[in-house]
């Protein structure tokens, strides 16, 4: 596998890296013209979202921490009123000539922070199959005939084995993931249980991903210990419809707007892959911002047969990096996972979604198809000098 910028420590990326990653011209990267106009530029990104100085001072000064490597050789510079920050890299930089760039675009989850250097998160399929929502991309929904297994909800003592295994191989964070629409009262009581048990005996995160929440139920969560809750929003308000028809969208929104208010580090995103257009990524972007969600788990289709998009392509891997790279630009503050379809969709290039904007990953098996062995992801951080951040 070919790592990236090895034998160093991944520093920053500069406009000019990321610009090559999403195939815009650098001198439209920011939407600007060269020379003095510095009229919008109609071609920068897909057509649809003017990057101006001010998003860029914001993604280069939040990204000090490092999770980018820039090609440059020189120290440079950019000026933010009475801030400057240095970046490392590794010769002349084109983007050193943005200064004074004013305060960062409006927007953004919660107060100001860095991501995390790099962490890895794992999960379990706690309860599969048999769902009644027909999301076009599942294996689980009851309205595809696919090979997914179908079980009811495991006990304390398979979810304590499993958080107990992600613990052993340095996970940061377990999500427990169910099948559905919602649990049933029952389960949840048994989910919560469960919970108890695990913090008390386990040292690691815990992440809830079940569905449309109430704020009655949020609350129990939190008192179980639960401290991350888990909702993607699939895909677009607009491209929504062409890929779930069983709920609303308004509905997830609002999970999202009850998992915040209830206190928990909300993770939310998407699939790409699904037939949406650039400008309904940057539209799902957008909605992540206005919900002000913590962290943003990139996942890519992997087609499953006997559902609706069986047959649709992967995303080359150079499209799939423009996403990671996108959405990183667009959250400077948040983390950026790459969760479902790593493997299948990144292939040999995997460790690239870090010179991409990635600051971390979902480690071992995903809900109903394989992932990335324990060791090998281990390998991949000590090869790329990523810092392991333990929750």
């Amino acid at each position: 596998m070919p790592y990236p910028f090895s034998g160093q420590a991944p520093v920053i990326c500069c406009p000019a890296l990321l610009g090559r990653a999403l195939g815009v011209p650098q001198e439209n990267f920011f939407g600007i013209r060269s020379g003095r106009s510095r009229r919008p530029c109609p071609d920068s990104l897909p057509g649809v979202f003017i990057l101006t100085a001010k998003v860029a001072s914001l993604f280069v000064r939040t990204f000090s921490h490092g999770c980018f490597a820039c090609p440059h050789r020189r120290t440079h510079h950019v000026r933010r009123r009475s801030a400057s920050v240095t970046f490392r890299g590794a010769g002349a930089c084109p983007s050193s000539r943005v200064r004074d760039v004013g305060h960062p675009v409006r927007g953004g989850a919660g107060p100001a922070r860095k991501p995390a250097a790099a962490f890895t998160c794992g999960i379990i399929n706690a309860k599969s199959g048999r769902c009644p929502e027909n999301c076009a991309f599942c294996a689980q929904s009851a309205h595809h005939q696919t090979d997914s297994p179908v079980y009811p909800l495991y006990d304390t003592d398979t979810l304590l084995r499993r958080a107990e295994e992600l613990a052993a191989n340095n996970v940061d964070r377990f999500g427990i993931v169910t099948s559905g629409t919602a649990p049933s009262d029952r389960d949840f009581d048994a989910l919560c249980e469960s919970a108890l048990r695990i913090g008390r005996e386990v040292k690691i995160g815990l992440c809830a991903s079940l569905g449309l929440l109430t704020p009655e139920r949020a609350a129990r969560l939190r008192e179980a210990g639960f401290t991350s809750y888990h909702h993607n929003l699939e895909t677009s308000a607009s491209h929504f419809p062409s890929i779930c028809t069983t709920h609303a969208y308004e509905q997830d929104l609002e999970t999202v707007r009850v998992a915040r208010s209830a206190g928990f580090r909300v993770c939310s995103c998407g699939i790409f892959g699904l037939g949406e257009t650039w400008e309904q990524r940057i539209e799902l972007s957008q909605t992540l911002t206005d919900l002000g969600v913590d962290s943003l788990p990139l996942n890519f289709l992997n087609p499953i047969p006997g559902t609706p998009l069986g047959d649709s392509p992967l995303l080359p891997p150079s499209e799939a990096l423009r996403v990671v790279a996108l959405m990183r630009l667009l959250h400077p503050e948040q983390d950026v996972l790459i969760c479902g379809g790593r493997s299948k969709t990144f292939g040999q290039w995997q460790s690239w979604v870090f010179a991409a904007g990635a600051n971390g990953v979902m480690t071992g098996n995903y809900l109903t198809t394989k992932g990335c062995a324990f060791c090998d992801d281990a390998e991949m951080y000590e090869v790329l000098g990523l810092r392991e951040e333990r929750s």
